[in-house]
Formats: C-alpha cells, structure tokens, sequence
C-alpha cells in the first residue's frame, strides 16, 4: 500500500515520538515506524532499567554499612537477583508501554511496527507498504560495539541490553571496558555481591576525563573490592568449563582472568547500516553516524537525523534537546542550534560525577588563560556527616572574561550539584556570581562558592 504523510519519524527513542506528537498537535499527517521496543535505549536498556538496578545496589551497599551508623541488621545483607529483576521490570514496563499508548492514540499520527528502508530520499518502505513523505526525520539510536576480540565468538556474552535478562548473580564478572558502561555495571554487580574485574585497553578509566578524575575513579571501585587490569590492549577469551579465560598477554601483568561470565561494554555504535541509506545520498562518517548540519539537517534536503545515530551527544538530554531544536526551527519560528548547548553529563556510580564544559585538558590544549580551583569532599561537611568523603570537585574558569569553562563534581550529589554551575554557564555571566552567592547549609553546593572564591592560574 502506498501512502503518503507530511512528515515520516524513524524509531521511537527520546526524540521520535515527541516530534511526532508535536507535529500531530500542529496538524501535520504523522507516521512514525519502530522495528523493536517503544521507547528506544532509555527506556528498555538504558537510564530507567540501569538506575533502578543501581539503586537496588546502592541499597544493598548501605546495609551492609549499616552498622557503622549505629544501626544493626540482625545478620548478613543478600541480593535476591530474581526480586530485584522483578523490581526492575515492574518500573521499567509502564514507561515502555505508555510511550506506545500515547503514539497510537495521538489524532494525525499512524502508527508502523516493521523494518523500515529507504527506496529513496523520501520513500520509506516498511513491509509491504510504501510511504511517502517530503520531511523524514532519522532516530534509529544506537547499539553495543562489539569488538574483534579473538574467542569472543565461541563465548556466550552479555551487552547492556541482553543484561536486563539476568536474574540471578554471577560468580566472577568480566567486564570489558572501562568507561561508563562499564563501570557502572561493575560497581553494580559487585554491590550485588559478585566477583568483578574490568579490563581497559586505556592507560585510565574512562579516559575521555582528567587523569586525576579517571584516577579518583579507579580508587572508589578498587576500594569496594573491583579488578581494574589496565593497558589491556590483546584481550583473548576462550570458554574451559563452565569458566571464561581472559587472556592479556600485552599487559604489564600478562596473567589471565578466569571468570565465569562476561559483559562486553566497549562502546557504542549507530543502528545505521540497515537503512537503506545508501539510496538516499545521506552523508556519514566513518563509524556510521549520520552528518548533520547545526540545525540537524542531512547533506540531503527533507532528512534529519536526532539522537544518537547522528553522533552528536548520546545521551538521553541531548537526544530530546535534538527534538526541541527542530520542533523550535520548523514550528516556531525560534532559531536554535546543537553548538548553543554545554557538554554535560554523569556517571552513575556511587559517589556519582557531574560533568559540564571542558575538562582541564580540553583548557589546557586551547591555549587560553584560566584559572581553577578545586575543593576536596573529605572538607565537605555534608559528605562527612554521610561518610561518603571520596572524590572532589573541580572548576575550571577563563582568567580574562571570568566565564566558567568547564567543571566537574565527583562525590555525594554531584550529579545534581553540577547544575548549580551548569546553568551559571548557560546564563554567560561570571563565576563571581556563584562565588559571592549565599548557598544553603548543610549541602554540597555550598562549598561551590567556597571553590570559587580560592582560584589560582591554570599553569
């Protein structure tokens, strides 16, 4: 069947389903296709499903604590693995099926479940259907990078994804990877009371941070009882058993890993090769990302790309703030660009980090002059009263416009004390503001002030 729509949407991520609606509300005919689950990696195996196991685990860590708080348990802390899948599940579902119900019940909006291809740049087919549209709008995310690690293909592994099946608590995870991902399941799965090692080809974790960030990291997860082999650069797997054997031969300590499972999170890649982009001249990178221009607009006119198949952030926000740059360029007549928004994001481990701006090296290679400042949590009165002193918060700041370049906040609540500074930068004004600003007591981001008012040049 052939039919045609004013605007075709591609995937059900964070963007999709709200520019379709939008759209619908505006009283453009609508179609929006989704091959797999409603709700794209956020819902189903990203943000939702991940923080609501970290929490489990955070909870279990606590208790374990619990009596250096005064507080007994009457005897020893364990996970039931199937209760907190259950837990999980039960959280995750409704968000999943709610992002269907509001697509399929929106007037002006229809509704495809297949594998969408381009026949050309403005023919989509799904099926046996053919639609037509003169504005198509790409949000097909992203995948786990499956690397080509030798063995890996006769081992049984898990992805993020394939991990919100597991229900029970393996003996010794390997994880592979030590960035986000990564690190995250592994404080995780440790929490839950598994063995854990994380093999990084880096010379740090997560080395996109500071090295002094990246070394604070290590030393909270090696503190909690987590393998870190680092300069993994020639990892073998090979199954003996009911046990996986990690080789590492390139590494400063070449002896092997044994464990029992593995968890392959090395990166991530775009849902883009099966498109059928090749028919519609679309323009892309090396690792598949799809080029967009400021506005999110492809080489090709009538096709955008939003969300992470597009390269330019990978995260949740920036895959809704996708949305909210189109929908304010073609609906209401309110020009905004990708290059207006901050970096900004966090790692989820316990004590988590806030992340915006530039880190120190990005400032350092500039060339320009700054100034920093940082303040440990082991001086902040509110870690100390949770015993959680571990970490630091770091900002960086230009020595001549006093805009603050870029900040990072490691330690209790630093995912949420990163936008005091955050918004400070959106709002272009000088760090003096936050400096000489009256913070509430007791908090972390009361000492933010306190940062800022000892700022020494960046040398």
């Amino acid at each position: 069947m052939n039919k045609s729509y004013d605007a075709i949407i591609i995937g059900t991520g964070q963007s999709g389903p709200f520019l379709a609606i939008r759209l619908a509300k505006a009283g453009r005919k609508v179609a929006i296709i989704e091959r797999g689950l409603f709700g794209g990696t956020c819902i189903n195996t990203g943000c939702i499903p991940t923080k609501t196991l970290v929490a489990s685990a955070e909870l279990a860590h606590v208790a374990r604590r619990a009596a250096e708080f005064g507080v007994l348990t009457g005897g020893e802390v364990t996970v039931d693995m199937k209760k907190v899948k259950a837990r999980k599940d039960e959280i995750q579902r409704p968000s999943q099926e709610g992002a269907e119900k509001r697509l399929r019940e929106q007037p002006n909006c229809e509704v495809y479940k297949g594998h969408a291809r381009f026949e050309s740049g403005h023919v989509v087919a799904v099926g046996e259907d053919r639609l037509t549209s003169e504005q198509i709008f790409i949000n097909v995310g992203g995948r786990a990078s499956i690397p080509p690690i030798p063995g890996l293909d006769q081992v049984p592994y898990w992805t993020n994804s394939s991990m919100m099946g597991v229900d029970f608590l393996p003996e010794h995870l390997i994880i592979i990877g030590g960035s986000y991902i990564g690190l995250e399941f592994g404080q995780m799965y440790r929490r839950f009371g598994s063995k854990v090692t994380i093999l990084q080809r880096e010379a740090h974790l997560i080395p996109r941070e500071d090295e002094d960030i990246s070394d604070a990291i290590r030393e909270i997860v090696e503190r909690e009882g987590i393998t870190v082999r680092l300069n993994a650069t020639c990892i073998t797997v090979e199954k003996r058993g009911d046990k996986v054997i990690a080789g590492l031969d390139c590494t400063a300590d070449p002896a092997p890993v044994t464990g029992t499972h593995v968890l392959v999170a090395a990166g991530r890649r775009p849902n883009t090769a099966d498109l059928g982009l090749d028919k519609t001249g679309v323009a892309q990178d090396k690792r598949g990302n799809i080029i967009v221009d400021d506005e999110l607009r492809t080489n090709v006119p009538g096709i955008w790309a939003l969300g992470d198949c597009n390269g330019r952030g990978g995260f949740t926000h920036t895959s809704y703030n996708d949305y909210e740059i189109v929908a304010a360029n073609l609906l209401d007549n309110d020009p905004r660009k990708v290059s207006d928004r901050i970096t900004a994001y966090n790692l989820y481990i316990d004590p988590p980090l806030g992340r915006a701006g530039m880190t120190e090296a990005e400032v350092r290679k500039s060339g320009r002059k700054a100034l920093i400042g940082k303040y440990l949590m082991s001086s902040v009165g509110r870690a100390i009263e949770k015993s959680e002193t571990q970490g630091f918060m770091k900002v960086l700041v230009d020595a001549e416009s006093k805009l603050i370049l870029g900040a990072a906040v490691l330690g209790v609540g630093g995912d949420e004390v990163i936008h005091s500074l955050l918004d400070v930068m959106y709002a272009k004004v000088p760090y003096t503001v936050v400096s000489r600003a009256m913070h509430i007591h007791p908090t972390v981001s009361e000492l933010v002030p306190t940062m800022l008012q000892d700022l020494k040049p960046l040398t």
